[in-house]
């Protein structure tokens, strides 16, 4: 399950552009994230009767009346007065008491740690960014040293705690994340993984690892005196990492890390038996983070350009190209290659993609910034070469990897679609949230294919409260079926049709408000369902239920990432038959990711990128052949 980055956060206003922020002129201000994180509301447990009746009201577009007549019974059976869902809400209501967030430790275990799939494709968001117009090795190291630069500015602002506050409806949100995505790694378990954090305490990281050709390196990116090294610097460190790793013909250890999470927890605890790769495996998990120097993939036409990059992003392309200069555990992995393309790719657990995308705008500004300071040239220690002895029992892991990885990346179908008809501004114009435009363009797009909705997922941020994660915009209602049904009915009227698509803008609007305010359904059903297992009580018949089982298939997975930069984020999809939609509304233009896979034979990425296209337009034109009426 993937929540890149949840609708409904805005840099508050508060916030300077980035340019103007000068977090090292305000000195350490100790303690003040700690008075910030304090004052923040916690996390609600939603009325019972409320969340079932909302429940039944998501239902009604995606299953039979039979079945929603079925389901009903089972509601009014777990909420009897003195029933089962009574007693398990007022467990939750304890819960919230004594917790910092009832939900967080729940969330971060089923939907993450204890999630058995690769975290390739299946839970690690990649971002595209735009093409840098270096074309060699030179222009390559050259960016790289200042993209590092920009990496350690950010982490002296989260270092300092001079970040400023992101606010949402002129309210502060939680800014933990932040302090999640540096110097952090997950580590792989037989059932459950864990992840480690080394920006606090004493001993804080001074160096980033370096891969490049599947060799790995630890590069300390600080001076003797503290001072971050300058882009001069770095790029004279990066040219003697590049220049001792010319070889091509090295185990690419990396890709043990792209398994199933049990295969890789087994060839884990095997590897770390050695004393030198444990003391390598632990130099990589203690880094800031990542940046993997790409070899070139092979020239394509500029219409694919991007989608090849997106894969590029999420797995590296396979093990002949780049998937083994990975260490896929990492939360942070920046990636350049020779020619130009560059993005990152990052582990889900820690973090939602707000503070992935405000790090990465912060560094795209900065390495467009003048070189200022002109570096002391005193001789800098070579980096270090992390060793691993590959015995042959890692060398069947290593193997076994690989052809994991191959198929899985065959079988991924991803499709970059920058939208240049309109962006942003055109929904604003109408009075209509774009968001909302947009989503209901997914639910026209699916409908036309398919004949009927489904369960659609969307994040929301719930940032708004103290260690908040996400919960669920379901932007199938019952509004927006009667939207996309009436669109291509002839008995209807355009301004009917009109009427119907401003409803159902403005029914996803209400639910999006509802769920940034800790008021949705999912993650308090969800809740319930993990405090039954908890009280070790039978599962609820509401658990059980078919109708849950479809409510909780997202054929349609999705994600509003909105950045300062023009990149766009991509995730795969969360069930075998659905869809994984990413977009990043500019003002004149939508940036959209969408992947499917290939071994289902009704999903196409490419032909749900045609109908979203044609949505959008049909949308754009029904608004503005009818005048607005006041609904």
């Amino acid at each position: 399950m993937y929540d890149p980055w949840p609708v409904g956060q805005r840099r508050g206003t508060l916030t300077l552009p980035y340019g103007l922020l000068k977090p090292t002129a305000l000195g350490k201000i100790p303690g003040r994230f700690q008075l910030h994180q304090e004052a923040l509301p916690h996390l609600p447990v939603p009325p019972l009767q409320q969340t079932l009746d909302r429940y039944l009201l998501a239902l009604q577009p995606i299953i039979s009346e039979e079945e929603l007549n079925h389901t009903q019974e089972l509601v009014a059976e777990f909420c009897k007065p003195g029933g089962v869902g009574e007693r398990l809400q007022k467990g939750l209501e304890r819960r919230a008491k004594k917790t910092e967030n009832w939900l967080s430790d729940w969330w971060l275990k089923t939907a993450y740690l204890e999630y058995r799939l690769p975290v390739v494709v299946h839970s690690s968001p990649g971002v595209v960014l735009p093409k840098q117009d270096f074309l060699d090795r030179q222009g390559q190291l050259r960016f790289a040293a200042k993209l590092i630069e920009g990496i350690l500015d950010f982490k002296t602002m989260i270092d300092n705690e001079t970040l400023p506050v992101e606010y949402l409806g002129g309210k502060p949100l939680c800014m933990n994340q932040y302090y999640q995505i540096l110097s952090s790694c997950r580590i792989p378990g037989p059932k459950r993984d864990s992840i480690v954090n080394y920006a606090k305490g004493k001993k804080q990281s001074r160096h980033i690892t370096v891969v490049h050709n599947f060799q790995f390196f630890e590069l300390d990116v600080y001076n003797s005196d503290g001072s971050p090294l300058t882009t001069d610097q770095l790029f004279i460190q990066l040219e003697k990492i590049w220049n001792t790793s010319l070889q091509t013909n090295k185990e690419p250890i990396g890709i043990l890390t792209t398994n199933h999470r049990n295969s890789w927890a087994k060839a884990y605890n095997n590897l770390l038996k050695d004393k030198t790769n444990k003391e390598s495996v632990r130099a990589i998990e203690k880094s800031i983070c990542t940046v993997c120097l790409d070899a070139p993939m092979p020239r394509v036409s500029d219409d694919i350009y991007k989608s090849r990059v997106a894969a590029q992003m999420l797995h590296g392309g396979g093990s002949r190209w780049n998937s083994g200069n990975r260490w896929f555990d990492k939360t942070l992995q920046f990636i350049i290659a020779e020619d130009g393309s560059c993005g990152l790719v990052y582990e889900h657990a820690p973090s939602e993609g707000p503070p992935i995308v405000a790090l990465l705008d912060h560094i795209v500004e900065y390495t467009k910034k003048p070189e200022l300071v002109r570096s002391p040239m005193s001789p800098l220690p070579m980096p270090k070469k992390l060793r691993f002895n590959i015995t042959p029992e890692i060398k069947t892991d290593i193997e076994k990897a690989k052809q994991n990885l191959n198929i899985m990346v065959e079988d991924l179908d991803v499709k970059v679609m920058v939208f240049h008809q309109f962006g942003k501004a055109f929904p604003k114009s109408e009075n209509i949230s774009p968001d909302a435009f947009i989503q209901l363009a997914l639910q026209l797009a699916y409908y036309r294919m398919y004949g009927h909705a489904c369960a659609t997922y969307e994040s929301a941020s719930l940032r708004m409260f103290r260690l908040g994660r996400t919960d669920t915009i379901r932007s199938t209602s019952v509004q927006s079926l009667k939207f996309v049904q009436s669109m291509d009915s002839p008995d209807k009227s355009d301004q009917e049709k009109a009427d119907l698509l401003r409803r159902a803008a403005q029914a996803h609007r209400e639910y999006t408000d509802m769920a940034i305010r800790g008021n949705a359904i999912d993650r308090h059903l969800l809740g319930l369902k993990l405090q039954a297992i908890e009280d070790l009580v039978s599962m609820p018949e509401l658990f059980m239920d078919t109708a849950y089982a479809v409510a909780m298939h997202f054929n349609l997975s999705t994600s509003q990432v909105p950045a300062k930069t023009d990149c766009v984020m991509c995730f795969g999809p969360v069930v075998p038959d659905g869809y994984g939609i990413c977009y990043n509304p500019m003002d004149e233009h939508i940036n959209f990711a969408i992947s499917a896979f290939n071994s289902c034979a009704d999903t196409n990425a490419a032909q749900m990128a045609h109908y979203l296209e044609k949505a959008l337009l049909d949308m754009r034109i029904l608004l503005q052949s009818t005048p607005k009426s006041k609904l």
